[in-house]
């Protein structure tokens, strides 16, 4: 099994949870608020994770300009995103349609593996690709 899996696992809970957390928060509060609060405690929480690696001598956070300048973008996307799914609950969207919307970002991201990070194609990747966004436009109604 690979190194990275048992992160994967974690993270696709961590997800959905957050995906869940956000349609039972959009009833009530405003998505600019309620996105300030969700980006505000995400941050919290990565500042005790490094507080933890600090004061237990663990820490090597490497940084570097480029580093932080696509840190700050995806920061950027992370917190319009958040609002985008308020503004998606809000005016109605099912949680049943996160995971499609999410396929169609791992679309984004599979086509950019292979364009620009030099990512072999193969066809269980192009199917993918064409899958979400088929289940993308199944969405519209």
């Amino acid at each position: 099994m690979a190194a990275w899996f048992w992160y994967a696992v974690v993270a696709a809970v961590l997800y959905g949870a957050h995906q869940i957390f956000t349609r039972l928060a959009a009833e009530r509060i405003g998505e600019g608020l309620g996105g300030f609060i969700v980006e505000a405690s995400a941050a919290l929480s990565i500042l005790i994770y490094l507080a933890i690696l600090w004061f237990g001598g663990r820490w090597s956070q490497k940084f570097s300009g480029a580093g932080f300048g696509y840190a700050l973008l995806t920061g950027i996307c992370v917190g319009a995103g958040t609002i985008a799914f308020f503004l998606l609950f809000q005016k109605g969207g099912p949680l049943s349609s996160v995971p499609a919307i999410l396929a169609g970002g791992a679309a984004i991201m599979a086509i950019a593996g292979i364009l620009f990070f030099r990512e072999p194609p193969s066809w269980q990747r192009i199917a993918g690709v064409a899958f979400a966004i088929i289940g993308l436009f199944l969405l519209r109604k």
